[in-house]
């Protein structure tokens, strides 16, 4: 039986953070360093609840901000296309555009200098995934970002070649980007090798953006696979990670927890 969607955050701390006239609700857990976590379509899923208390659970607070969908509630077919349906049609989300950065951002590097500031640290980490995938990167314009984790970043959509190298970050912003990570701030990047949705092109276009400073993480996803994934596998760190030991999702998770603390200097 799926647990009550109001049950599902009961363990997180509620609150609003407005900015630019924006007000949205966010969830937050645990106590260290900021780790701001971007959900996935079609919302904050009971597997991205789960996903904070493992970085809870390594030492930081882990903040869920509320961008769209109903918090707690299970993905179905029906919740994740009327989620999409409606970031499509926001203004605050850029999915087609090509070298455009979303609205959204901005007020996402906002909430990261406030949970800085409540937390403290030399920084604050922040991952996005799926349609929010790429957010950590324009987020990383702000220094208060140091430790930005990209997992499935899929805007803007891969349709046509060209979209299929594009980052979804503004030519400035980008330029900004090259710059953190040639001072030292390194990003990195998961996806499954045959998820559609994000192309081995859009990886490719950061190794040439960023080289050393990007570590791409790319698991077999190929059909016969030895670890079983399946061929549309797409979210590594929610719907579609396997906690079986020495899984490729489970290295994942461990190398993106491991980042998280060594850039943002947590002590066990």
């Amino acid at each position: 039986m799926d647990t009550p969607a109001a049950q599902v955050l009961a363990d997180f701390a509620v609150g609003r953070f407005e900015h630019d006239g924006e007000a949205r609700t966010v969830y937050s857990l645990g106590q260290g360093p900021a780790v701001i976590v971007i959900h996935e379509i079609p919302g904050i899923t009971p597997l991205v609840a789960e996903f904070g208390r493992k970085v809870a659970a390594a030492g930081m607070t882990a903040v869920l901000p509320d961008l769209f969908g109903t918090p707690g509630r299970a993905p179905s077919q029906g919740y994740i296309a009327s989620s999409m349906a409606k970031a499509c049609i926001s203004k605050e989300f850029t999915v087609m555009a090509m070298n455009k950065t979303s609205p959204v951002i901005s007020w996402l590097r906002a909430l990261s200098r406030e949970w800085h500031d409540r937390c403290g640290g030399p920084g604050v980490g922040a991952v996005g995934m799926c349609l929010t995938g790429g957010f950590a990167l324009g987020m990383m314009v702000d220094p208060v970002v140091v430790a930005p984790v990209l997992s499935q970043p899929s805007l803007p959509f891969p349709v046509g070649a060209e979209r299929k190298g594009s980052l979804g970050v503004s030519d400035v912003d980008l330029a900004a980007v090259r710059q953190r990570v040639a001072d030292g701030t390194p990003v990195i990047g998961l996806r499954f090798t045959c998820d559609p949705a994000v192309p081995e092109q859009r990886f490719a276009r950061l190794r040439q953006e960023l080289g050393d400073g990007f570590i791409g993480v790319e698991i077999d996803s190929s059909e016969g696979n030895p670890w079983g994934y399946p061929k549309g596998a797409h979210s590594v760190l929610t719907e579609h990670y396997s906690d079986t030991e020495g899984s490729p999702t489970q290295q994942a998770l461990a190398q993106v927890l491991d980042f998280f603390t060594e850039r943002l200097g947590v002590t066990s």
